[in-house]
């Protein structure tokens, strides 16, 4: 080490910070996302067209890049891969964002991202239901997924529940509502809350299966691509049974065109590949763990551009989720370290085995590696398990 160069030991640096600026600047690019999405809204636009949009976008422009980058180091396409395929095409582009979408226009933008949050515990329970996710009570590391998880809900259920006052932090002038408005906002709150909640389902759903995926496709850029494809064919699918109006496909030169490039370039195109590569590379909860961040970019953002009206439920909700979410985040931390520890105490348990190994064998004529020794098994047996 001291003998490192400078260059190397900038390379060294800039490879360790990559997957915390490739997540820091995806939350940006989430959180301009939702603020041009909202705006798109306003003037008009169906859900279903900008999702369907969006992915036409992000396979225009992916699909080059797949075709000639990954040329070589493409695997050959089989049906169990094109089947898992065709799901993730309909758990993110096509469920997740339209649940979410529609969550986003009952409620805020803020609201919304906020709700983001409890991605990481969703995730953390569906591990569970298909046993990717080992759970002991007895083990702190265990108990602080659980509790995170727990206090994650409840914060979701504060959001929901309470409402409070509006918080100005940002001074507008906002109209008082009558009753029949305020009651009919309330209804849509909760409609809002309920879709958001499906959409972070199908997007926990989505990490878990992409993860396993690249296991046997791993390839990045191609497996975007054929994800934005599929979300395209099907999200066009779903847009033509809920949306009859043909004339509501038409974009100009304004926030709608803006809204479907913005998004399949940035949220999409992009972010499908940098996810996969640091899912690869540091796991699913490392991916999730820099929500807040977009939440926090988003709440500015909406209150400067969308004159957004944040109540105190919203801002105690947000910050009781987040608590939760880096209470799991770091009982997954501490799950990596132990499990490390515990593959180190297996190797130094089978060292005296090898040691007497070589010693019984001292006098064969075989030297080296190619040994072969049988030992009787002992009668008392020590334990490998793990602390």
């Amino acid at each position: 080490m001291g003998d490192q160069t400078p260059c190397a030991a900038l390379s060294n640096v800039l490879n360790k910070v990559k997957p915390y600026l490739a997540m820091i600047s995806l939350q940006f690019g989430y959180a301009g996302m939702y603020i041009i999405s909202m705006v798109s809204f306003k003037h008009g636009m169906s859900n279903f067209i900008l999702a369907t949009y969006r992915h036409v976008v992000a396979t225009l422009v992916i699909v080059p890049f797949a075709f000639v980058l990954e040329r070589k180091i493409r695997p050959k396409m089989t049906l169990p891969i094109f089947l898992r395929i065709v799901v993730l095409g309909f758990l993110e582009p096509v469920l997740d964002q339209n649940l979410y979408y529609l969550g986003m226009k009952y409620t805020t933008a803020t609201y919304g991202s906020a709700f983001v949050n409890m991605l990481p515990a969703v995730t953390f329970i569906l591990a569970m239901i298909f046993r990717l996710e080992r759970v002991n009570v007895k083990k702190i590391r265990s108990l602080a997924k659980i509790i995170g998880t727990a206090i994650t809900v409840v914060g979701a259920m504060v959001m929901t529940l309470y409402k409070g006052p509006i918080i100005d932090f940002i001074k507008s002038g906002g109209a008082t509502h009558h009753g029949t408005t305020a009651e009919s906002a309330d209804k849509h709150w909760v409609t809002g809350t309920i879709m958001l909640l499906g959409s972070i389902f199908g997007w926990s759903s989505f990490f878990i299966l992409q993860s396993f995926t690249l296991k046997k496709y791993p390839a990045e850029l191609s497996l975007t691509a054929w994800i934005c494809f599929m979300g395209m064919m099907q999200g066009a699918g779903v847009s033509l049974v809920m949306v009859r109006d043909l004339s509501a496909w038409k974009v100009g030169w304004d926030s709608r065109l803006l809204a479907a490039t913005y998004s399949g370039i940035v949220c999409s195109g992009i972010a499908y590949y940098v996810q996969g590569v640091v899912i690869r590379e540091r796991g699913p909860v490392f991916v999730t763990s820099f929500s807040p961040l977009c939440m926090i970019i988003t709440a500015s953002l909406g209150a400067i551009v969308l004159a957004e009206k944040i109540h105190l439920g919203s801002i105690i909700g947000a910050i009781i989720i987040v608590s939760g979410l880096y209470t799991v985040v770091w009982g997954k931390s501490k799950d990596g370290k132990y499990s490390e520890t515990d593959e180190k105490s297996n190797v130094l348990q089978e060292l005296p085995i090898t040691n007497n190994a070589r010693s019984i064998s001292d006098d064969d004529g075989i030297v080296g590696p190619a040994k072969i020794v049988n030992i009787p098994a002992s009668k008392t047996p020590f334990s490998t398990q793990g602390t």
